[in-house]
């Protein structure tokens, strides 16, 4: 196999690559589309913001290559942002369409007496537990958040986790070799290192 992770001019990408290398896998940036040559698994990584982020994409190329390959079910893990993305639209940035890779569209929580953006340990929900991405993590595992907004696929059986912080939420959704959560992998220690070895497993 070999790893690509999309370096679209956000940072963490260190921090990624580090916790794949706790996971024994190498990986290298990809910020065109020649640079995907050979890649077996791509990672788009989340920092930012939801426009921010779908603009850079296009800008570099990078947006037909990720439609092409969710499109083949070749194996992709989006992260938080690198989530988000996948769907059409975002309050974040309401003028900048996303990916559309999915229906459905990025809220921001609710006002409430809980503080945004939602930081820190939370537990999952799972819904099939048998799934080969949550081998090895338990019935309830905790992994580390950090965001103000959250997808609503108009497709419920993507939702592969939820969460809940104030209002449920889907935590993290799953089609084909297709992985993508709102939490933070390379922030949750040996859970996130288990989640990535799952993942370049598929």
């Amino acid at each position: 196999m070999k790893l690509g992770v999309i370096d679209y001019g956000a940072g963490n990408l260190r921090s990624v690559l580090n916790t794949f290398e706790a996971a024994g896998v190498h990986g290298h940036l990809v910020r065109t589309p020649e640079d995907a040559e050979g890649v077996t698994h791509l990672v788009l990584p989340g920092v930012g913001a939801f426009g921010d982020c779908a603009e850079k994409l296009r800008g570099q190329g990078l947006a037909p290559l990720i439609r092409e390959w969710i499109e083949a079910d070749r194996p992709f893990l989006g992260i938080c942002v690198g989530y988000q993305v996948l769907f059409e639209k975002g309050e974040e940035d309401e003028g900048v369409p996303g990916l559309a890779l999915f229906k459905g569209s990025v809220v921001r929580f609710p006002e409430s007496e809980l503080k945004v953006p939602h930081m820190g340990w939370n537990r999952l929900s799972l819904f099939h537990p048998a799934d080969p991405v949550w081998q090895g993590m338990g019935e309830d595992p905790y992994f580390y958040f950090v965001h103000s907004y959250y997808p609503v696929p108009e497709d419920g059986s993507l939702v592969a986790a939820s969460c809940t912080y104030g209002v449920r939420f889907a935590a993290a959704i799953r089609r084909g070799n297709l992985v993508a959560t709102q939490f933070h992998p390379e922030k949750s220690q040996k859970l996130g290192v288990q989640l990535l070895k799952n993942f370049v497993s598929l």
